[in-house]
């Protein structure tokens, strides 16, 4: 299971970002920073977060739209931050989808304590566990059962499964599996390093490696994994 959690701040005030990525790296984060929302799709692209921070005015967009079309294309908990205090931005924010609302100025305990409010509840300290059809992957242990057997996994197949498990009956593209997974190493285009993982991954979880059922492969775009 990991250890430190990625967040991705989401504001066009340069200082705020700056505090904000001081002071949650002190706090054991790992923290990503975007100052509008073609950045913040762009990181998004790269990677998904743990957790967002996102403010409500960007320059080239809606904090309110921008949430509402997180909402329809990830579960990821989102925490608005913004200077705006009147009741009826707070309940349009939540209303968008977010997860909390807090307004600047702001304290850093008790954002801290929010966010670790928010992980909690997408995945709380005892749930461990991701099933998906007849596989189960353990966190905290690194294990995984297939039809009620262990099957060994490299710490990398582990990390490519469960990205695929998490983001069951989405479309993967190579590209987003290459930057969750490998982010910071370069692969060259013509590498196959993405294939070969996926082959081992189907000879020891699939039935029939030849007839995948879980992992499909979805022409000139990437992987899915199928329940």
């Amino acid at each position: 299971m990991k250890t430190t959690n990625r967040i991705l701040a989401i504001d066009d005030d340069p200082d705020i970002l700056r505090v904000l990525r001081a002071n949650l790296e002190l706090n054991g984060f790992e923290v990503d920073t975007a100052s509008n929302c073609q950045e913040a799709e762009d990181r998004l692209n790269e990677g998904l977060p743990d957790l967002i921070i996102l403010d409500l005015i960007l320059p080239d967009g809606d904090g309110v739209e921008f949430c509402r079309k997180l909402r329809t294309e990830f579960q990821i908990p989102v925490i608005m931050l913004t200077a705006r205090d009147r009741v009826s931005d707070k309940v349009i924010g939540l209303e968008s989808g977010a997860d909390d609302y807090i307004v600047k100025p702001f304290e850093t305990l008790e954002l801290i304590a929010r966010i670790k409010a928010c992980l909690r509840r997408y995945r709380p300290e005892g749930d461990s566990m991701l099933k998906a059809g007849d596989i189960t992957l353990n966190y905290n242990t690194r294990t995984v059962e297939v039809r009620g057997k262990e099957v060994y996994l490299t710490p990398k197949e582990f990390d490519f499964l469960a990205l695929l498990m998490e983001n069951k009956g989405k479309v993967l593209t190579r590209n987003f599996i290459k930057k969750s997974l490998w982010k910071g190493t370069q692969i060259y285009s013509w590498s196959r390093v993405i294939d070969v993982h996926i082959q081992h991954l189907r000879r020891k979880i699939e039935k029939d490696p030849s007839n995948p059922q879980h992992i499909l492969t979805i022409p000139g775009v990437g992987y899915k994994f199928n329940e």
